[in-house]
């Protein structure tokens, strides 16, 4: 049963951690919890690359059943283009949609179907085709024929965000630099949206265009609010455009004709075809709110640009204005009050670790509420992403496989419903968001957020913090203060905003019933993470009772206390539980069977944890190496030959080595999701010390001809390991590559 966050199911703590987290409903809000599919299928030269291939949703037939459990009230989900009709027109197929949304349709959720997301449509249009808006259209009246029960339409997904990608940034087929391009870009997609509702109301008269654009706001330095102003008046366009507002008064007007070389007579067709939107979708990133200062120098080179007639830096309102902005809540107050109508948040998602992205969610439904409660018509609040989406942090401009995961995580055999999903299920039920994690801010809201210099901008509305950051926040409890994993989570936690206590032996005696006792009733956490051990493998086969102590009994008085007090619990176990004797990676289910002392303590530690606390996290890991201490094989190699000297590796044995950051970030978001049992978490590859020490070398710049190949045999190690001891994970791969691990190794490693 997977652990729901509710203050019942835990006692004393965790209670105390959230009871107070509730935002205040003393006014009734009508917003229905909606959700959504990352559904891209964006071209960059000739090639097409499709979220939902990545996804692997187009293979699952399962996912749909998965979402509608969430208990969404509506779906945003892709009736798509390019995935239909990726040839021809005449050839569509639409197997794969039928089934998902007959489905969805008896699971009773509705849909807001897209019809093309942030994409040129499929290799026989593209969006500056001046036929694009009529085979939109035709494709538009197929789709509503077949599925005349859809009431709600994106046809095409930000259209303004996508002629900017396509059009001004270059990023996007056609790849242009031109507001002539982008122009044409975004006049087509809107008129396309306009032949498309026509023939969708040709099927369903009542049917309702849900328009999504990002909502965000330009700040600046006095010398650049001309700039700031531009951005602005920018942002409305598409939305202008389809409510006939783009006349000769328009702000836009001079720049579209002479600039953009738009002709009269081409914007005045769109006052003549309004289209007005049933539903303004406001889609909402961090990256949303911008701040355009000419002090160029105080930020990263990738920030600098400028508009021909000044230089300036372009970077997120969050990472420079010493006043955060009021966020999406006067956003909303002030969309609505131009249009006047009905508003939803169609996408509010984050590419963060987990505890910060349930705070964007739980601090913007906070923010949705308090513009409902100012006046503003707001229907529906998404949580984008479920499924996740790859490559964003590129633009989808190249194909690294950077994974953001969301409701769900589907780097596993089956999706994993992550805390996300748990904090949707709470909003879907009428509930208030409600985790531990809540307790503390965002990165965008503490003083770290800042690249240099806090700037300050005129006319920036103050933020208030959430209401669950007002809290006091309870901790994490760790074991471990001296050691490697015990240090790292308290870098880690300090840097994801997590407040914790690290403790050495003296202030917490995991293997004295009293003194973990004592230790909870002080600290008071919400979680106990056990980063303490025994680890001196070899010395063990002399030192069994102290090994066993640390442990085996250790954890196992960790779990008890754990159990009766109902926090959940995190040990680490090791590959040394296995006898080698494999040829491919172990996995979580196979037999243990230690060969040596220390093995045997983690395999006895696991049996207990498991006896006293069934729902406690046990995570077996191999081979630490990290960037902040020298105790570590890769900084021991390194250490070696660079002093002039060699170092001898085992060829004959195989193991998974571990970077310590990717462990532990790991570790606190399968922690944050109230996941249980046993993980596997490493690197995921499987080389021997000698090949190690050959790449850490190579990447070094060190002489790999004074690295030795020997049996472990003669390196007179007294506890027998096993021949092979690699990890692989049947249940996700959740950790970078090791190739991954080193590069950033050798970029974040601190050299005493």
């Amino acid at each position: 049963m997977r652990r729901s966050w509710a203050p019942v199911r835990f006692q004393r703590s965790f209670a105390a951690a959230v009871g107070s987290l509730r935002v205040p409903m003393d006014l009734p809000v009508a917003i229905d919890i909606w959700g959504g599919i990352e559904a891209t299928v964006n071209r960059v030269g000739q090639s097409f690359y499709s979220q939902l291939a990545c996804s692997g949703h187009d293979d699952r037939d399962s996912d749909v059943d998965l979402i509608a459990d969430l208990g969404i009230r509506a779906l945003r989900y892709p009736v798509l283009w390019e995935r239909i009709a990726p040839v021809s027109l005449d050839s569509p197929d639409w197997n794969n949609t039928d089934s998902a949304l007959r489905r969805l349709r008896e699971r009773d959720v509705q849909i807001i179907a897209g019809l093309l997301h942030h994409g040129s449509g499929p290799i026989y249009t593209s969006l500056v085709d001046p036929t694009f808006p009529e085979k939109l259209a035709r494709f538009t009246g197929m789709a509503a024929r077949r599925y005349p029960w859809i009431g709600r339409y994106t046809p095409i997904n930000e259209p303004l965000t996508t002629a900017r990608f396509s059009g001004l940034y270059g990023k996007w087929y056609p790849h242009a630099r031109d507001p002539r391009v982008f122009a044409t870009a975004l006049l087509n997609q809107c008129q396309g949206i306009v032949l498309a509702m026509r023939e969708i109301r040709a099927i369903n008269s009542s049917a309702q265009l849900v328009q999504t654009e990002d909502l965000g706001e330009t700040y600046s330095t006095p010398a650049l609010a001309y700039q700031a102003r531009f951005n602005n008046d920018l942002r409305w366009l598409a939305w202008d455009l389809l409510c006939g507002r783009v006349d000769r008064g328009h702000s836009l007007w001079q720049w579209l004709t002479e600039v953009c070389a738009v002709t009269d007579r081409r914007l005045a067709w769109f006052v003549e075809n309004p289209c007005v939107p049933d539903v303004l979708g406001a889609n909402y990133y961090v990256t949303s709110e911008r701040f355009l200062d000419d002090c160029i120098d105080a930020y990263p080179v990738r920030y600098h640009g400028g508009n021909g007639r000044a230089k300036y830096a372009d970077i997120e309102a969050v990472r420079s204005l010493e006043t955060p902005t009021g966020g999406l809540g006067p956003l909303l107050v002030k969309l609505w009050q131009r249009y006047k109508i009905p508003v939803a948040v169609t996408e509010c998602h984050m590419d963060a670790t987990r505890d910060d992205h349930l705070r964007w969610i739980a601090e913007n439904w906070e923010a949705t509420i308090a513009a409902r409660r100012a006046g503003a018509e707001i229907v529906g609040f998404t949580v984008w992403s479920l499924l996740g989406s790859f490559d964003w942090n590129s633009l989808l401009t190249e194909r690294r496989g950077y994974y953001e995961p969301g409701a769900f995580d589907v780097r596993g055999a089956h999706p994993r419903m992550t805390a996300v999903g748990h904090l949707l299920e709470q909003l879907a039920r009428g509930e208030s968001p409600s985790h531990p994690v809540l307790c503390s801010p965002g990165w965008w809201r503490r003083n770290d957020r800042l690249f240099s210099r806090p700037a300050k901008a005129a006319q920036t509305p103050g933020a208030r913090l959430p209401v669950a950051a007002r809290k006091r926040a309870s901790p994490l409890l760790i074991s471990g203060a001296t050691g490697t994993l015990g240090k790292a989570f308290g870098r880690i936690c300090r840097r994801r905003g997590l407040p914790y206590a690290l403790l050495s032996r003296a202030q917490l005696d995991i293997a004295d019933e009293s003194s973990v006792v004592s230790a909870i009733e002080k600290f008071k956490p919400w979680a106990v993470i056990n980063a303490s051990g025994y680890v001196r493998i070899d010395a063990a086969e002399h030192e069994v009772s102290k090994c066993l102590r640390e442990n085996a009994l250790g954890p196992s008085t960790l779990a008890k206390a754990c159990s009766q007090m109902g926090l959940p619990l995190v040990v680490y176990s090791s590959d040394m539980v296995f006898d080698g004797q494999h040829e491919h990676p172990y996995v979580e289910h196979e037999r243990l069977a230690p060969l040596n002392v220390y093995g045997k303590s983690k395999a006895e530690a696991e049996a207990q944890v498991l006896a006293r606390c069934g729902d406690a996290l046990i995570i077996r890991s191999s081979a630490f190496f990290g960037p902040w201490d020298q105790a570590n094989y890769v900084s021991q190699v390194i250490k070696a030959l660079t002093a002039g000297g060699s170092y001898r590796a085992a060829v004959d044995l195989t193991i998974s080595p571990t970077y310590v950051p990717d462990l532990v970030n790991a570790s606190l978001d399968l922690l944050i999701d109230g996941e249980k049992g046993i993980w596997h978490l490493t690197n995921e590859c499987a080389v021997t010390w000698a090949d190690l020490a050959i790449e850490v070398a190579d990447r070094a710049h060190l002489d790999r001809a004074n690295i030795y190949g020997c049996a472990h045999a003669d390196l007179q190690w007294h506890a027998t390991r096993p021949a092979y001891s690699a990890l692989r994970s049947e249940r996700a791969k959740l950790l970078p590559d090791l190739q991954s691990a080193l590069d950033r190794y050798f970029l974040e490693r601190e050299v005493v």
